[in-house]
């Protein structure tokens, strides 16, 4: 009976201690930590994108990266915008700041990216340092009488090169040149910027995309701009607009641009520097001597080729030594398949106007490209399509108010459009669009592009001013129409222009306010108005009726844009 006992006795505790046991671990496993429990944990990082700054706000709970908020005031709409858009999502899916960069915006993506970084790691990946600039006092002028020029200069380009797949690279490079002249001809003042577009199968991820018009089959497309076509374009018209929109010039694409001796706005700006003083004349003489026959470019002393270094050693020591000074900081071309800078220069001389003002402190120049579905349809029903870029040259004084104001566009379309005067072009080679070659609203056929074709168009684009008295309009010509808007905004400030323009034009069509409109909206925000201001409109209307903003180009978008871009000088008026 005992033995019977203390077998049961035995059986008791050892079904305890299993029970213990069993339970000691289940409580152990109660407790492991469990991330869904953890602080909600706020972070923030700096990096450098296309523009500027970009910063993140990261949120993370445990090692989860739970949410991504990322601002880029300064990223290019439709471009870098798309980083700052679609790359946090990515990130929090990936829980990791290692994803690929979003197309067509590698630098805004990788900005993006290495922010998060620092948020996450800032002794790893500390935030990246300002660079302190300081502003250079510019050199004072005296003039007895100030001529503005403004001058433009289209070159097509068959390259740079071609894709991994055989297919050519084309490319365009709008050159624009804001000059001040005194009355002698001479420099005051020079501003110079460059629109280059390339077909997006070039792997340059800096430079802006064109594929074409909806309609002719996108263009080879390398997305990750490591040298191999991934596919062609989105053959759209959403496609189109985003890559207009997106277009930057040079000077825009600032310290992304890196060239042998800095960006290329600095290298440009060495070049505005050595020209100041000289006649447009003088200018193309230096040009002449001082400059490489086969690129453009300033002669050196160790130059491989046998045709610049003979050209270098009829110099005098003299000259050699201003030569070393101008390499030190310009060695890119003034005149090459990237842009004829040259002739933008003698072109804006000879465009030039006579100003009326005593004095200026800052000059302000800015381009603003446009797309447009239109103007209307063929007789065929397809589309017409337009690009139109607004350049704004303007001059402010010390409080910021315009003193003088130049403004042209450049605006071109399909070849079907049927207005004689207006440039055109039809796209890539190998594009083809039809063609109203009679200008009479008749399709005539199919126009394909050749390399020929290609380059004689974009050679071959004129302004708005160019076209002259063949640009009528309804009070004028177009330049007449755009004098009358230039002598009304001198005065104003950049605000104050904005202000006028949302006050007294049509919300729908950009146009000064009339007494006359059949639009209820129009006619309700005219009779808003004062006596005084509708007798103001009228004094307008009589000399300008065309739009300052719609499809045909952004005019006050680039007036601003241009205050934006100001840079100081020192002019007086003898």
């Amino acid at each position: 009976m005992k033995k019977i006992l203390l077998s049961l006795l035995c059986l008791v505790m050892l079904v305890s201690m299993v029970a213990c046991s069993k339970g000691k671990k289940d409580t152990e496993e109660t407790t492991t930590p469990d991330t869904s429990t953890d602080e909600v944990v706020t972070l923030t990082g700096t990096g450098k994108g296309f523009g500027g700054p970009i910063t993140v706000t990261v949120k993370k709970q445990g090692d989860k990266i739970i949410s991504v908020d990322a601002v880029g005031e300064k990223e290019t709409n439709g471009i870098g915008s798309n980083a700052i858009e679609q790359l946090p999502k990515k990130i929090v899916e990936a829980n990791s700041a290692d994803v690929d960069v979003i197309a067509s915006a590698t630098i805004s993506s990788q900005g993006l990216i290495y922010a998060v970084n620092n948020a996450l790691d800032p002794e790893k990946y500390p935030a990246p340092e300002e660079e302190s600039k300081v502003p250079e006092t510019p050199q004072e002028v005296t003039a007895a009488k100030v001529f503005q020029g403004f001058g433009i200069s289209n070159v097509g380009r068959v390259g740079p090169g071609k894709d991994d797949t055989d297919t050519q690279v084309y490319s365009f490079s709008q050159v624009f040149a804001h000059t001040l002249f005194d009355e002698e001809g001479k420099i005051l003042s020079l501003q110079v910027d460059v629109l280059e577009v390339a077909t997006p199968n070039y792997d340059g991820d800096g430079m802006p995309h064109f594929s074409g018009f909806p309609g002719q089959g996108g263009y080879n497309y390398d997305e990750n701009h490591d040298e191999k076509v991934e596919g062609k374009t989105k053959d759209t018209e959403d496609n189109f607009q985003t890559e207009v929109n997106g277009w930057v010039t040079k000077r825009e694409r600032g310290d992304a641009y890196r060239m042998n001796s800095g960006t290329w706005a600095s290298e440009m700006d060495s070049y505005e520097k050595l020209f100041v003083g000289m006649t447009v004349e003088e200018v193309e003489q230096w040009f002449a001597k001082y400059t490489s026959d086969l690129n453009g470019r300033p002669l050196k002393a160790d130059s491989d080729k046998p045709e610049d270094k003979a050209k270098y050693e009829k110099l005098s020591d003299a000259e050699k030594d201003m030569l070393v000074d101008v390499v030190s900081g310009a060695t890119m071309s003034l005149k090459d398949g990237h842009g004829n800078i040259i002739e933008a220069i003698k072109n804006s001389y000879e465009n030039r106007v006579g100003l009326d003002i005593t004095d200026a402190a800052s000059q302000g120049f800015a381009v603003l490209s446009t797309p447009r579905v239109g103007p209307g349809k063929d007789d065929t029903d397809k589309q017409v399509y337009s690009i139109s870029q607004v350049a704004a040259n303007t001059l402010f004084d010390k409080e910021g108010k315009i003193v003088a104001l130049y403004v042209d566009t450049v605006e071109v379309a399909t070849p079907n459009y049927d207005g004689a005067s207006m440039p055109h072009f039809t796209g890539f080679p190998g594009q083809s669009y039809n063609n109203d070659e009679n200008h009479d609203g008749k399709v005539d056929g199919q126009l394909t592009a050749t390399e020929d074709t290609f380059l004689a168009e974009v050679n071959g684009w004129v302004t708005k001013r160019q076209r002259g008295e063949e640009y009528k309009m309804s009070t004028g010509t177009w330049s007449s129409q755009m004098d009358a808007f230039q002598k009304l905004f001198v005065g104003k400030t950049v605000a104050e222009v904005e202000d006028w323009f949302a006050k007294y034009t049509s919300d729908l069509n950009g146009r000064p306010l009339k007494a006359d409109s059949d639009k209820p909206e129009d006619q309700a925000k005219y009779e808003k108005l004062t006596d005084d201001e509708k007798a103001m409109l009228v004094d307008v209307v009589s000399g300008a009726t065309m739009s300052l903003n719609d499809s045909h180009g952004n005019i006050i978008g680039a007036i601003k844009k241009s205050f934006e871009n100001r840079v100081d000088i020192d002019l007086t008026i003898k």
